[in-house]
């Protein structure tokens, strides 16, 4: 089937001749949004368990949970090679040592070729970015920025703790290093319409990041989105509203960025809605055929933004 968007695994494969896939780690790191530096409680759609697996919680070092995500996704995908995915919060939010240690082990491990950072543009340092650019000298170096969406007003009803100037600011910084940028943006937010979720696309454009991951906004159990869920009447897009939006959303990204997700992962156990989030291999083909059916793909409304 070909694909309207450039994905990630086409673009690994054609650097290193095999399926290369993210193994998901957790470091066990914390948030400046949860500990009081920005603030408490996180963003509103975020859990105690911060999207992560768990592993540093039950006591699994760093190279053991490589080495069993590397079985695993071996069996599964046939991967030859491997991303070390630091996903869990804030994968800067420690000092400089702490994180080299992290970074040496998990680079350590056969056929990791590279790292996958996420955090938040308020956690990164000169420092920080210094010791990723000395890995990228020889390593694929992804660092994740959550943005979410580049509407300020958005940004403080979810809790961000950040504006979109610190997102840009943290890209410029860490821009000609090397390291490749990844934004994550969220459809879907409370409040937001489909004109400044379109602006997100625009701001992550001409900021030229390397590569983008759209999530929908799901509802999890004991976050502040649940409270707003149950009080406010809020409802979450349904199937057909986000395959547009994500439709929409692609056309106005340069052609070249590269697509690291489409929709989210909710965790089963803790989801509260929508409920069709969990059918992530029918709303992939939904995105595909509604491309199709407008003769349409990444890019196709690049530089024009209508």
């Amino acid at each position: 089937m070909e694909k309207r968007y450039r994905d990630l695994n086409t673009y690994l494969r054609g650097i290193y001749g095999c399926r290369v896939q993210k193994i998901t780690l957790d470091a066990g790191m914390s948030c400046p949004n949860r500990d009081g530096t920005v603030a408490h409680g996180g963003c509103i759609y975020c859990n105690a368990r911060g999207s992560g697996t768990g592993g540093h919680e039950k006591g699994i070092p760093i190279i053991r949970q490589i080495e069993e995500g590397k079985n695993r996704l071996a069996r599964r995908y046939k991967a030859k090679k491997f991303i070390a995915y630091f996903q869990s919060f804030s994968n800067t939010y420690a000092p400089c040592e702490t994180l080299r240690v992290l970074y040496d082990q998990a680079l350590s491990v056969e056929d990791v070729i590279g790292l996958s950072i996420g955090t938040r543009p308020d956690c990164v340092s000169e420092s920080i970015l210094d010791l990723l650019e000395g890995y990228a000298r020889s390593n694929m170096i992804w660092v994740e920025y959550g943005l979410q969406s580049a509407n300020d007003e958005t940004l403080t009803a979810i809790n961000r703790g950040h504006d979109a100037a610190c997102f840009e600011d943290a890209v410029t910084a860490t821009r000609g290093r090397g390291i490749r940028i990844c934004a994550h943006v969220i459809l879907g937010l409370p409040g937001e319409t489909r004109d400044e979720m379109m602006k997100t696309a625009e701001f992550i454009s001409h900021l030229g990041v390397d590569g983008v991951k759209i999530h929908l906004l799901y509802v999890v159990r004991d976050t502040g989105m649940h409270k707003l869920y149950q009080n406010s009447g809020f409802k979450c897009l349904k199937q057909g509203q986000y395959v547009e939006l994500v439709c929409d959303f692609l056309e106005r990204l340069p052609p070249e960025m590269i697509i690291q997700r489409l929709t989210g992962d909710p965790h089963r156990d803790e989801l509260v809605a929508p409920l069709w989030s969990m059918r992530k291999g029918e709303t992939l083909e939904m995105i595909h055929q509604t491309l199709k059916m407008r003769n349409s793909r990444q890019g196709s409304r690049w530089g024009g933004m209508a």
